[in-house]
């Protein structure tokens, strides 16, 4: 039982810190309905950047802001290619993350990881401080940077141009209608969402003590996994920020999910499936009941049409 705990605990810590990421995703691909492929590759460069400048000697604050704006920058890049060039989204993603992958090996000088274990971090700072493990300390700084940027992003789309970047995703064709410069609120919503990316990015690389090339690969799955998990799990919530939270709740729930199998015998390698079914079964499971409700609906309405018939039909005695 205490072993479950600690998992769970773990899951949680790490869950907190990925729903920045999460949260992230969500203005790609809620908000502004783009699909963002460049995830996976602006939370490898977060890590790698403030990886590298923790090694430098960097405060790890400032480590974790370069490793967000340099997420921001993969953004801004994904998207000129698609608004200034034309380049489909899905498309501009890929293409900037494919040159991540190099850019990330020359960040981390030609090393495909690099170990930050005997450096001081962020966590390092409130586990020493506190006395916390850290786990503990990655679940304080994970609840304080949700709340954090939760609260920021439901101030900044209640804003005139947040409420621009809302229209944008959900009428394009409305909003440029009204003088709104689309093209432009595209590309600060992919700047934000992946400077949200890089942050989780840093934070994990000084959570888990090392930066991996790698460690963004399926970034994008499970962001999609944890939005639809907290769609599902809190379909009737209609305020805006409670709908971020939800969505960081699911990253949170996604995590837990990962710990118990493991804890089960599932073997590590088999995650990426696991993600790819949670997000398969969370999209069509709903899409199905619809269906069989309408269908349920419909055989109703035949069956109660001729019984009527077949009242009118009967001689009046």
């Amino acid at each position: 039982m205490n072993g479950l705990l600690a998992s769970l605990l773990g899951a949680a810590s790490q869950g907190l810190i990925w729903a920045l990421m999460v949260l992230g995703v969500y203005i790609s691909f809620k908000i502004l309905d783009i699909p963002d492929m460049t995830t996976d590759g602006s939370f490898a460069l977060g890590g790698c950047v403030c990886a590298m400048l923790l090694l430098a000697g960097t405060d790890p604050i400032l480590a974790a802001l370069a490793g967000a704006a340099a997420g921001g920058i993969a953004g801004a890049v994904t998207g000129i290619l698609h608004t200034f060039f034309g380049i489909p989204a899905i498309l501009a993603g890929i293409l900037t993350q494919i040159s991540l992958w190099s850019i990330n090996l020359r960040i981390m000088e030609d090393k495909s990881n690099q170990s930050v274990n005997k450096i001081a971090s962020i966590i390092t700072f409130w586990a020493d401080r506190f006395a916390l493990t850290q786990s503990q300390a990655s679940l304080i700084v994970g609840v304080i940077m949700v709340i954090l940027i939760v609260g920021l992003m439901y101030w900044f789309f209640g804003t005139e141009l947040g409420s621009a970047l809302r229209a944008t995703g959900n009428n394009e064709a409305m909003i440029r209608a009204l003088g709104v410069n689309t093209n432009a609120s595209k590309l600060l919503g992919l700047i934000l969402a992946n400077v949200l990316v890089g942050l989780s990015g840093a934070l994990i690389c000084q959570s888990t003590k090392y930066a991996d090339v790698g460690m963004g690969t399926g970034a994008i799955v499970i962001g999609l996994a944890a939005i639809v998990i907290g769609e599902v799990l809190f379909g009737r919530v209609r305020n805006f920020g409670l709908k971020l939270l939800a969505s960081a709740a699911g990253c949170v729930i996604y995590f837990a999910i990962r710990a118990i199998v493991l804890r089960l015998g599932m073997k590590p390698n088999d995650m990426k499936l696991l993600s790819a079914l949670i997000v398969a079964a969370a999209l069509c499971i709903p899409v199905a009941a619809e269906k069989w409700k309408a269908k349920r609906a419909y055989r109703e309405s035949v069956s109660d049409r001729a019984e009527a018939e077949k009242k009118e039909d009967e001689p009046h005695a």
